[in-house]
């Protein structure tokens, strides 16, 4: 009977440690240590695109960020494999990359810490808590990285407002005073009396200056002393023009002039478009609205307009050519904004641009970067974590104390 107790007992011992043998090493390629011979056997290594220190010998899902682990081979895998990087720095939480420390650890959802080896650290990039990020070809299709080019184009913006066909007693009544005060100083130009002249003249004066209030120029106010109706601007005529009034918001006063183009609609005549131009630009804004009028000079050959009509206005500014970038290069953090740029094969360097205005789907750019410069234009906020991370580990490679586990950033232990 004690024979067959160790016999049996030696053959449990010899299974189970053929099972730890058999079974060890695909453990180990779970947790993102694969035995470094795994490829050199014919076994296929799978690797996160996100997490590179995370391999396993089969096709399953991350265990940091759920995406599809890829197949790793000789010509498009990495040129280096988890078992082969060398020495750790440190490791940092999966979920929050400031968070790291200087042994293994796990976070509050019992994830385990990602090690990160020498050479994963980043380069220094010239925006800070930026690196360089260095992705070979095969990762950035996984990540769908694409690129464009900074280009010169012309650049312009259509500024889209509403407003109504002018009905504007007030105007009129400035109008007919200014004329009035025209005839009245031609009716005393032979006086003797000096005094006669000068309060013609002031009443001129005046009553110029009151137009001008209202946002007439001068060349209007000129006009409008040799027309013979005051109102063919107001109130229209068959076959002529009138003016129609729209509100500019304030941060599109700088882009508005006189002599600009714009298409008017209105929904009691769809389909149809009424072309004109901007006459005149009122001088004080609107404190309730926030808003500029501006009054566009428009035809209406068939005299169909009536006043008080809402009307849909269109602007067109034209900006002139300017260095461009789609507006998907643009990553904005709130405080700055970013591109990507490749400055050699694989590697891409934040950036901190200055932008001026959108435009027709581009931003303009007033600086930060040149024309001819390959910039991304998908993946940015892949890329931006991956920079976020290499950045910090440049600092725990450059002897930067690392936060233990739970610290926020910046924090002291």
């Amino acid at each position: 009977m004690t024979i067959n107790r160790r016999w049996i007992v030696f053959v449990l011992g010899l299974a189970a440690g053929l099972a730890v043998a058999l079974i060890a090493p695909r453990l180990v390629g779970r947790h993102g240590k694969a035995a470094p011979n795994a490829q050199a056997q014919g076994h296929a290594l799978y690797q996160c695109p996100m997490h590179p220190s995370v391999v396993s010998d089969k096709p399953e899902n991350c265990p940091i960020c759920g995406m599809k682990m890829q197949k790793v081979d000789d010509s498009g895998g990495p040129e280096q494999q988890p078992g082969g990087k060398g020495r750790i720095l440190y490791y940092r939480n999966p979920m929050n990359p400031t968070v790291t420390s200087p042994t293994p650890a796990k976070d509050s959802m019992g994830m385990d810490y990602v090690p990160v080896y020498e050479g994963e650290e980043g380069v220094e990039s010239p925006v800070s808590g930026r690196a360089v990020v260095k992705l070979p070809k095969w990762r950035q299709q996984l990540i769908g990285v694409t690129t464009a080019e900074a280009r010169v184009r012309p650049l312009r913006v259509s500024i889209r407002t509403v407003g109504k066909i002018a009905y504007d007693p007030d105007l009129y009544t400035a109008i007919t005073e200014y004329r009035e005060a025209l005839i009245t100083r031609e009716k005393v130009k032979e006086s003797p009396w000096p005094d006669v002249h000068e309060r013609a003249d002031a009443l001129v004066n005046a009553s110029a200056t009151k137009l001008k209030l209202m946002g007439l120029s001068e060349d209007q106010i000129g006009k409008l002393a040799a027309e013979k109706s005051p109102t063919n601007l107001l109130f229209g005529q068959a076959g002529g023009t009138l003016w129609v009034y729209a509100d500019i918001y304030e941060s599109d006063v700088s882009l508005v002039a006189p002599g600009q183009d714009v298409e008017v609609t209105l929904p009691a005549f769809p389909g149809q478009v009424f072309q004109g131009a901007i006459r005149a630009i009122d001088p004080v804004l609107n404190p309730d609205t926030r808003t500029v009028k501006v009054r566009a000079e428009i035809s209406d050959p068939g005299g169909r307009l009536k006043p008080e009509m809402f009307v849909n206005v269109s602007i067109k500014v034209p900006l002139g050519d300017a260095v461009a970038v789609p507006v998907d290069a643009v990553l904005d953090t709130g405080v700055r904004q970013l591109v990507f740029v490749e400055i050699a094969d694989g590697e891409f360097e934040p950036r901190e641009v200055k932008l001026g205005h959108l435009a027709d789907g581009y931003y303009e750019i007033l600086s930060g970067l040149r024309a001819g410069e390959t910039i991304v234009t998908q993946a940015n906020f892949l890329l931006d974590s991956e920079s976020k991370l290499r950045a910090t580990g440049q600092k725990a490679s450059q002897g930067a104390m690392p936060n233990m586990p739970g610290m926020k950033e910046g924090s002291k232990p």
